[in-house]
């Protein structure tokens, strides 16, 4: 594999969300019978042929890293994982449906990972009162996943769908919802397969493709994203 440019992506959610199950799906196209607790980071590999169809095709490899879903307070647990956020070039937002809070986590996932050099306090958790230009302005590629998209009520997929729509909205990402145990969500020809491959490709862009890549190796010199403590609805 040595031989293949690569760009790494982090996979960030809370525990339960069905990362692994993603990121098995992402890799292998297969579904993982038989998902366990992600500890510290698990790292799989997917292939993309960057731009595919025209004469600027090239394969690329993705490295996907599951990053484990603990969302304690305790300094030792955020710090340990700040090591897996440097050299980020794009970060997949993995949320599940079926639980609102997972969703609201989200900005908490978002501003440790946008600022890993810093020590924020505060938890992020609604939207609504924070700049989202700064989102706007985010050199990193944001994708918003959200799974178990089988176990929505009929009923409630209506206000599920409306909600992650602002979510997605608010962090300036596209949006795919799935079911991990089933494929098909993610085909060849598939919206969802084209906003993936779409997401991949623009990260694989700002990588290699733009003036000053090394402005995606880390956030140190950059803006920092700042967010007001809120509260659960």
């Amino acid at each position: 594999m040595a031989s293949l440019d690569r760009v790494k992506v982090l996979v960030l959610g809370d525990s339960g969300v069905g990362k692994s199950s993603l990121v098995h799906l992402l890799c292998q196209n297969q579904v993982l019978g038989n998902p366990s607790w992600t500890v510290g980071c698990s790292v799989d590999v997917r292939v993309q042929d960057y731009k595919e169809g025209t004469p600027d095709e090239k394969t690329y490899y993705i490295e996907l890293w599951d990053v484990g879903g603990s969302v304690g307070s305790a300094s030792s647990i955020k710090s340990t994982r700040a090591v897996f956020y440097n050299s980020v070039n794009g970060i997949i937002l993995v949320h599940d449906l079926t639980n609102k809070k997972s969703s609201q986590n989200l900005y908490r996932w978002s501003l440790e990972a946008l600022n890993k050099d810093s020590s924020p306090t505060g938890v992020i958790v609604s939207n609504g009162d924070y700049d989202r230009e700064q989102f706007a302005e985010n050199p990193v590629p944001l994708l918003l996943i959200g799974t178990k998209f089988d176990q929505i009520p009929e009923t409630k997929r209506s206000e599920v769908l409306t909600r992650t729509a602002f979510l997605s909205e608010d962090f300036n990402a596209e949006e795919i919802n799935l079911d991990c145990t089933n494929p098909r969500y993610l085909a060849a020809g598939t919206s969802n397969a084209v906003k993936l491959s779409r997401f991949f490709d623009k990260v694989i862009e700002k990588r290699y493709f733009t003036r000053d890549p090394s402005q995606m190796t880390g956030f140190t010199d950059r803006k920092r994203f700042n967010f007001k403590s809120l509260h659960y609805d």
